[in-house]
């Protein structure tokens, strides 16, 4: 947290600015579809990896003070509009409503007390350090990075870690699974208010050292047809998408746990390429078909396929996101392996 002033001397208010870093995070058994658009309500759980931020990352500063006149945000060095996004102002709107005193972390002054927020706006500078809007879950980073940054900023207490994941979740689904390092469990919950859909923690960053992330970019593209705009069109048109989230995606989720805690790669790799399968299928059962993979996506899946019956094991599997780009799991001692098959 840093203390600064603005200049010139006539409008001298302090400026209070936090910078936190978010990881992204890929779903091994993929969330498509709501069931509450306005809340951002799955109609399935799902799980995921959480990676390293040394690769991939969100870095977001919010800053506030009496002397900004509104809330401003920019992403990648380009102003948004904030009013015109319903998801930013919900997590503005939601962190305000929790705010608390801010204090200063190693005097504990109160710096801003909880009554004087309405005085002060917000600006946000938000970078991504990979592609945005290409399948690689820019914006879970982005609202999970907005949502931790902001609730310390209006000094959030711990105790609601539980609420953070439901309000990073209105921003953007996936967003509550990056709160967490390791493997991670998004619950869909049973309650119309949400208050039960949230992240659950599976296994740790440190429980499988030897696995592996690979992320092949084969566009940095911003997909034709968003996340958002896909899903609901896959929920009002698709049978086959009723009949995953229904009768395959429960029992495919707790075989992932399972092999997971396990670490039985073998399992794994299989129940996430089946999974990203599936997925891709109900895009293309989606009417009219959504397309997110392309040719050199379809070549990796080949790619995989052919390495695992070459080796005569499973030693590398594949998924896909709403978009074209593939992310390997392997594990250490098959990576060389891997890399050169992906090289070639």
């Amino acid at each position: 947290l840093s203390r600064s002033t603005l200049e010139p001397p006539h409008m001298q208010q302090p400026v209070f600015s936090l910078t936190i870093s978010s990881p992204t995070n890929i779903a091994l058994i993929k969330y498509w579809g709501k069931r509450d658009a306005k809340i951002n309500l799955p109609i399935n759980s799902s799980v995921s990896v959480t990676l390293n931020q040394r690769d991939l990352r969100t870095v977001t500063t919010v800053s506030a003070s009496r002397s900004f006149s509104r809330d401003r945000l920019w992403l990648n060095g380009e102003e948004e509009d904030v009013n015109a996004s319903r998801r930013v102002l919900a997590v503005f709107r939601e962190v305000r409503a929790r705010a608390g005193d801010l204090r200063d972390p190693k005097t504990g002054q109160v710096l801003v007390r909880k009554d004087e927020w309405d005085g002060l706006r917000v600006w946000v500078v938000s970078e991504n350090n990979f592609p945005t809007a290409a399948g690689l879950a820019s914006s879970a980073a982005g609202y999970a990075a907005l949502t931790f940054a902001l609730s310390k900023l209006y000094g959030l207490p711990d105790s609601l870690a539980d609420e953070l994941s439901c309000i990073a979740r209105m921003g953007s689904g996936s967003a509550c699974r990056s709160l967490a390092g390791g493997f991670v469990a998004w619950d869909m919950g049973q309650r119309a208010d949400g208050v039960d859909s949230r992240a659950r923690q599976v296994a740790d960053e440190a429980h499988w050292p030897e696995l592996q992330v690979l992320v092949l970019v084969v566009s940095d593209t911003k997909k034709t047809v968003s996340s958002t705009a896909g899903m609901q069109t896959s929920v009002d048109t698709s049978p086959l998408l009723a009949h995953r989230a229904a009768a395959v995606v429960p029992g495919r989720l707790a075989e992932m746990e399972a092999a997971y805690q396990s670490r039985d790669f073998g399992k794994v790799a299989e129940l996430m390429m089946r999974d990203s399968n599936q997925f891709h299928a109900t895009c293309l059962d989606t009417y009219p078909p959504v397309f997110y993979m392309n040719d050199a996506s379809r070549a990796i899946v080949r790619m995989v396929h052919a390495l695992n019956e070459a080796a005569g094991e499973t030693v590398c599997g594949y998924t896909f996101d709403a978009g074209p780009n593939a992310v390997l799991l392997t594990l250490k001692r098959h990576l060389p392996t891997v890399l050169a098959a992906a090289n070639t």
